[in-house]
């Protein structure tokens, strides 16, 4: 009997301590889900990666494309500017040659009456003469007969010739 009574005393103990000790342990977590939801929100990161990616991949080429254009618009202006540049250029050459063609087509007559005139003047004169010019001649011709004329003499004072 006491073995019975020891059965039984073992017995009891096991029904009071086991119910106990097994409330005081607390159930250990589903690794799968863990390692599900791991995995859920590795995919999720993955997954805003991607989008991220192919945000930054289409930025690119929009910035890509906007240098294009920006460039193309920089390259126009730069043509434009060497149009007008050309343009101001060929004005002021066109200019300077109107000027010195205008210049040239308004002396021409001018230094042909200049040779006339000096031409008319010195044939008149007769500056070449060794005794003279014709004026200084006729002066001194003047004089001469003014030696015997006193009319001509008083003439040729009040001009101061004599």
């Amino acid at each position: 009997m006491r073995l019975i009574l020891k059965i039984l005393y073992v017995f009891i103990l096991f029904q009071l301590v086991i119910p106990g000790a097994l409330l005081a342990l607390k159930p250990a977590p589903d690794i799968t889900e863990k390692l599900a939801k791991l995995e859920a929100g590795q995919q999720s990161l993955n997954h805003r990666i991607s989008d991220l990616r192919s945000e930054m991949k289409s930025g690119q080429e929009a910035l890509s494309k906007r240098f294009d254009d920006l460039s193309k618009r920089l390259d126009d202006s730069n043509n434009t500017m060497l149009v007008f540049f050309g343009s101001i250029i060929t004005l002021i050459v066109a200019l300077f040659s109107y000027i010195a063609w205008d210049r040239r087509t308004m002396m021409k007559p001018v230094l042909e009456r200049v040779e006339r005139i000096e031409h008319d003047v010195a044939q008149s004169l007769d500056l070449s003469n060794t005794d003279g010019s014709k004026l200084s001649r006729v002066i001194n011709a003047m004089r001469e007969l003014s030696k015997t004329d006193e009319q001509l003499a008083t003439i040729l004072r009040s001009f101061s010739l004599l």
